[in-house]
């Protein structure tokens, strides 16, 4: 019967912690397994994992090209034929398809994220549509179709 204090470990899946600093008798003793001089065999010694001991760091060495827009918005996109998918398995009873409708239905992956209706497909069902932006094709695609559409502002 096994008990929690009985428990023991298997036989060979440990190994004996080396001991250093415990004198030279034990094999680890002098400098304890730091080498000789400088600034990892003192104690105490710290230094970031970046650090190239004073050589010019990578960071610095690789030239910088090129500009990041902070402002860009990053749109998710959505296409109508993947709107008239909704509305062929019957997802979309009142024809209105909002972030909420998208996000419940695995069509964007965020709830408060911008989306944009993009054109590739074909669209048959009249639908209300609120997003972040569309497509020309989109709107066109969507108001031919008899459907709406509705900018939200972000």
């Amino acid at each position: 019967m096994d008990i929690l204090s009985n428990l023991k470990k298997a036989e060979g899946s440990t190994k004996a912690k080396k001991r250093i600093g415990r004198g030279e008798g034990s094999g680890h003793g002098g400098t304890a397994t730091k080498g000789m001089n400088g600034q990892k065999s003192r104690s105490g010694a710290k230094f970031r994992a970046w650090f190239e001991g004073g050589q010019m760091p990578l960071q610095r060495r690789v030239p910088k090209r090129g500009f990041t827009n902070i402002f860009k918005v990053k749109y998710q996109a959505v296409n109508v034929e993947r709107l008239q998918k909704l509305v062929d398995s019957k997802k979309v009873s009142d024809g209105v398809i909002n972030q909420v409708v998208l996000f419940k239905n695995g069509l964007i992956s965020k709830a408060n994220d911008a989306f944009k209706i993009l054109g590739n497909g074909e669209l048959s069902a009249k639908l209300d549509i609120e997003a972040f932006a569309f497509s020309a094709s989109a709107k066109q695609k969507i108001e031919a179709a008899g459907g709406t559409t509705k900018e939200i502002k972000a």
